[in-house]
Formats: structure tokens, sequence, C-alpha cells
């Protein structure tokens, strides 16, 4: 059997967007442990964020302290910032990412104004991965949306970079819920294949990045706003109709 690799050197924040305010029950919780699971597995030092549990106030601005005074953005930021790779777990409600989702992704858009030391997006050398769970359509429609987000960031996205599971259409258990031969959706063969691709392929594109980061040409945000074109040019306008 071929030796696993190890990454000890990456950092991964993974959060969970449920809308429970206990961690200990949390469907979507529970896909995310068989991720961090992986991950600690190969040596990456993971942080689990809850996000219902922090006052993470509404904005697309870096600090939304001046309107709400517990905004807790500003601390969670630094977990992000030394992160190699960012996971965003979610529960479908209605088909769509729940509300505290869309709030991680409003913002971390706040930050893209921000720039590493090479003139970047700040968020450029991390790898993004979506999670999603529920009971009801809506696992690859909310994937797409959360990984546009995060690419649109500048987060590197890897081959096959979301897993989810959906159990029967309509109320009923979900994720992880205890039945008399185990746990719901533990033994779904088509959800453990992709966690597991997707938690290597992210470790596997993160420790690339690290070692060999995005070239700055054409992407120097600093030399851009200094004038440098990069060889862009207009092309030729349309004629003009008749």
């Amino acid at each position: 059997m071929t030796t696993a690799p190890r990454y000890d050197d990456l950092k991964a924040v993974l959060v969970n967007c449920t809308l429970n305010p206990d961690p200990q029950t949390s469907h979507t919780g529970r896909l995310l442990d068989a991720v961090a699971h992986l991950m600690r597995g190969a040596g990456v030092e993971v942080e689990e964020v809850h996000a219902v549990r922090h006052a993470i106030a509404p904005g697309v601005q870096p600090d939304m302290s001046d309107t709400f005074p517990d905004d807790a953005w500003p601390q969670l930021w630094p977990l992000f910032d030394a992160a190699d790779i960012v996971v965003i777990g979610t529960p479908l409600w209605l088909g769509e990412e729940s509300s505290v989702c869309r709030r991680i992704i409003e913002r971390l858009y706040a930050m893209s104004g921000e720039l590493n030391d090479r003139g970047q997006s700040i968020f450029y050398n991390k790898v993004g991965g979506a999670v999603i769970t529920g009971n009801e359509d809506g696992v690859k429609h909310t994937a797409m949306s959360l990984l546009f987000a995060l690419q649109h960031l500048g987060c590197a996205i890897p081959p096959q970079a979301d897993c989810g599971w959906i159990g029967e259409i309509g109320p009923g258990p979900s994720y992880g819920d205890p039945t008399d031969d185990g746990a719901v959706g533990f033994g779904n063969a088509f959800t453990r294949r992709n966690t597991t691709i997707m938690s290597w392929n992210l470790m596997h594109l993160a420790a690339t990045l690290k070692a060999n980061p995005l070239p700055t040409y054409g992407n120097d945000r600093t030399a851009i706003n200094a004038g440098e074109t990069f060889g862009h040019r207009n092309p030729e306008p349309l004629p003009r109709r008749s």
C-alpha cells in the first residue's frame, strides 16, 4: 500500500455554518469531523469554527464594530489569514446554504481588498472546499455557489473540492443521526468517497502552492494600480451602426 504523505506544515480552518447552537448535535459538524480526521491524520493543524456561536455582524467591511460593537469577525479573521485550507460546511435550507454561511461569505468578501506581501489577493495560495448536508436537493447547486465565491476571492479550487450528503427527501433523519445498526449516512459510499477525495486534494494542492506560490506576473494589484498593464490592451471598437 502506498505510504500516505504528511502535511505537517499546513493549517486548515473548517467553518461549520449550522444553525444549531450545539456543535455536538450538528449534522454538518459530523461530516466536517470526517474531513478534520483525515487532515489531522496527515499532520495538518486544524481549527474549527462554529460560526453561529460568534457575533459575526452583517456587512462587507473588515470591521463592523462601529455599527455592531460586539462584531467578532476581527477576532476570527486571523484564523483564515493563517490558513492554507478553507473549508466551508453548511446545511441546506430551501435548497440553499444557511443564512450563517452567507454571512461568512460576505465577511470573507469584506477582506478582498487586502493584499499579501507580493501584491496579490490575500486569498492567493489558499485552497477552498465545500461540505454540504441536508434532507433536500441542492448539494451541487450550493457547492457551486460556495466554490465560485472562494475562487472569486482568490482561493484555488482543486479537482472534486466538494462533498455532501442528503437523505431521503422530506423530514427525517440527517447525517450522523443514530440508528439501530449505526448512523445515518456513515455507510454511504458516495459521500465517503467524495469526502476522502476532497480532503486529500485540498491538502495536495495547498502543499503545492505553499512550495510554489502563484507567480505575481499579471496579478500584482499593487503594480496594476500603479499603471502596469501586463500586456493588456483594449480591442478595436465595434463599427458604428448606420
